[in-house]
């Protein structure tokens, strides 16, 4: 009787499959990823099965008017729905390694299984970096990489969603340099009223920036999320009304599916701790270092994919050594929408508030 054996290229599709489940659940990120538009990270894969080189996203922001009561007319009466779009253009991505052969002839398989962890960390490093950087983002240049003409542009269209320090009033007539130049290492650390402050900021800017609303457990209400990095979480975990609130009410809120893996809860505020955040060095007040936190409500980053992760491999030097390579199509931006007249005109972050505090190093 003969064997039936799957075939070999089954084998490299199910492995594909499987390293792209495996990279995106080691991504601190991956909770937060998800194809409704409640996602704070919506992820779309439309050209995964068709043709083009460009996602759109539809962006809808709350509706802000008092509607009627009683018996008065409705009809002529109807608020205008503000939807704008924005668009993420995907590019390819691909690493590879290779691996000495040796004596002994390694088959498909397993020369993919001993790639695995290396492209895998790659990959989930790429991801995680890719959000971080879009998270930062001025209109779609990395924060690193934009001028000073650019940052206080951005400001200027965002500054109801931009906190420096502890005060809105740190904001210096939207001047960026001069604005992170107000932040000082005493008043100006994120705290649990910096945490509220920013809440408020999402709720009360034009248009206001879409809560979570978790719908398992029975939990029903608006939540934030918050990325901050390591040295941030540590100041914030020093602030008496912030640890009062942990302590007394963490067991009640555990339960809250938002929640799970967060490090911190307040004021209905997810805290995790995403140490690659990083630090601007010296632009404080008497040049100390300044880091970023995110508040992030729904549609903050965006992530088309036009092709999973899959393999390639590769002979070198006569079959003694072999590569195996990854490629993938995809890109991750944070959204922004047109506060203008026109769809992209005067651009605004979606889904973000951003708020730079004090980040000095351990003594």
């Amino acid at each position: 009787m003969t064997d039936t054996a799957a075939a070999t290229g089954l084998k490299v599709q199910r492995w594909d499959d499987n390293y792209f489940t495996e990279s995106l659940n080691a991504n601190i990120f991956k909770p937060f990823m998800g194809t409704k538009t409640n996602s704070i990270i919506h992820v779309k894969e439309d050209l995964t099965k068709k043709k083009g080189d460009s996602v759109t996203f539809s962006l809808t922001n709350k509706l802000s008017g008092s509607g009627t009561t009683g018996s008065s007319t409705l009809e002529g009466n109807e608020e205008a729905l503000d939807s704008r779009s924005f668009k993420v253009t995907v590019d390819q991505y691909r690493n590879a390694v290779r691996v000495p052969v040796l004596d002994e002839q390694f088959s498909a398989i397993p020369l993919r299984d001993a790639a695995k962890d290396a492209l895998m960390d790659w990959n989930m490093e790429l991801t995680r970096d890719k959000i971080i950087t879009a998270l930062g983002s001025i209109n779609g240049t990395a924060y690193g990489s934009a001028s000073e003409g650019n940052k206080d542009a951005w400001l200027v269209d965002n500054a109801d969603r931009v906190l420096f320090g502890a005060l809105k009033s740190n904001n210096s007539g939207n001047d960026h340099s001069a604005s992170l130049a107000n932040i000082d290492n005493t008043a100006d650390k994120l705290t649990s009223s910096a945490m509220s402050l920013m809440k408020r900021m999402a709720k009360t800017a034009s248009p206001k920036i879409r809560p979570i609303k978790p719908r398992k457990g029975g939990v029903t209400s608006d939540s934030f999320i918050m990325f901050a990095p390591s040295l941030l979480v540590r100041d914030l975990a020093q602030d008496s009304a912030f640890v009062q609130a942990n302590r007394e009410a963490r067991q009640r809120g555990k339960l809250n599916p938002i929640f799970a893996g967060a490090d911190y809860i307040y004021d209905n505020i997810a805290v995790i701790e995403v140490e690659d955040i990083g630090v601007l060095s010296g632009v404080g007040a008497g040049g100390i270092d300044v880091a970023p936190a995110y508040l992030c409500g729904a549609q903050a980053i965006a992530m088309a994919w036009a092709k999973r992760p899959e393999t390639k491999e590769e002979e070198f030097d006569y079959g003694d050594k072999q590569g195996c390579a990854v490629r993938q199509w995809f890109e991750i931006e944070k959204m922004t929408f047109g506060s203008g007249a026109g769809d992209t005109d005067d651009l605004k972050d979606h889904g973000v508030v951003t708020g730079y505090f004090a980040a000095v190093a351990d003594s």
